[in-house]
């Protein structure tokens, strides 16, 4: 994702990130280096949960644990910007 992709984004903070993890909406979201990404198409993300990584949420610590790398995050759509 470019810059100027990215500043187009829409900004988003850590409460309302919180509500998209896939039980109080039907969106599954999560964030990785500030930016959240959509994950609600994969199978692996369903009712906001894959493997014990929680949907809602900034995972960029996480990601150290996972078994990929984080070329994972461009299969999925960017919606938005973490803010503080």
């Amino acid at each position: 994702m470019n810059t100027g992709q990215q500043d187009s984004l829409k900004e988003y903070t850590r409460s309302q990130l919180a509500l998209r993890n896939g039980s109080d909406r039907d969106e599954v979201w999560c964030a990785y280096r500030g930016i959240i990404y959509d994950v609600s198409s994969s199978r692996l993300w369903r009712q906001g949960k894959h493997y014990e990584h929680w949907a809602g949420q900034d995972l960029t610590d996480e990601l150290a644990d996972a078994p990929h790398g984080e070329w994972v995050f461009g299969r999925f759509q960017p919606v938005g910007k973490l803010i503080h």
